[in-house]
C-alpha cells in the first residue's frame, strides 16, 4: 500500500441526495416537501411557537405572578461565615469591603448578617441589615453592630 492506492472505507463516502431534479431522480415532484401547506413552499420559515394558526400556547395560557418593584434584595451573610473570615485574616472589625475583598459578596450588593452558626468572637460588625438573631449573638459575644 502507498499513497497512490489510497481508498475510503467501503460505505464511508455516500453521495449526496439531489433533491427536485425532475421525475427520474425519484425525488423529483415535490422533492421530498410533501403536497400542500406552508412547509412545501419557498421562503417558508418556522416560527417560534406557531402552531399553524391555532392560539400558541403562550397566549391561551394566561399571564401570572408579580414583580414587585420596590423589593429589597440582600446578599445573605451568617455568623459562622463570619467567624470563620474573622480568623483567617485576624479581624475584629468586619465590613462590607471585608466580604467583598474576600468574595462573599459582589459590588453594590447589600449585606445582610442573619444568626446561623455560633460567634466566640468580640467583632465590630458593619452592614446594611442585620437579624434579631445576628444581632443579639454580636451582642452576647461582646461586639458591636452598625448598620451602613
Amino acid at each position: 500500500m502507498d499513497l497512490s492506492n489510497l481508498q475510503p472505507a467501503v460505505g464511508s463516502n455516500k453521495k449526496k441526495r439531489r433533491i427536485g431534479r425532475g421525475p427520474g431522480s425519484g425525488k423529483g415532484g415535490t422533492a421530498t416537501r410533501g403536497s400542500k401547506g406552508a412547509k412545501s413552499r419557498s421562503g417558508y420559515k418556522n416560527k417560534v411557537g406557531f402552531e399553524g394558526g391555532q392560539m400558541p400556547l403562550q397566549r391561551r395560557v394566561p399571564k401570572g405572578g408579580f414583580k414587585n418593584i420596590n423589593r429589597v434584595e440582600y446578599k445573605a451573610v451568617n455568623l459562622s461565615t463570619l467567624e470563620k473570615l474573622a480568623t483567617e485574616k485576624n479581624l475584629e472589625k468586619i465590613t462590607v469591603a471585608d466580604l467583598l475583598q474576600a468574595g462573599l459578596v459582589r459590588k453594590r450588593q447589600l449585606v445582610k448578617i442573619l444568626g446561623d452558626g455560633t460567634l466566640t468572637k468580640k467583632l465590630e460588625v458593619e452592614a446594611n441589615a442585620f437579624s434579631k438573631k445576628a444581632e443579639e449573638a454580636i451582642t452576647a459575644a461582646g461586639g458591636t453592630i452598625a448598620k451602613v
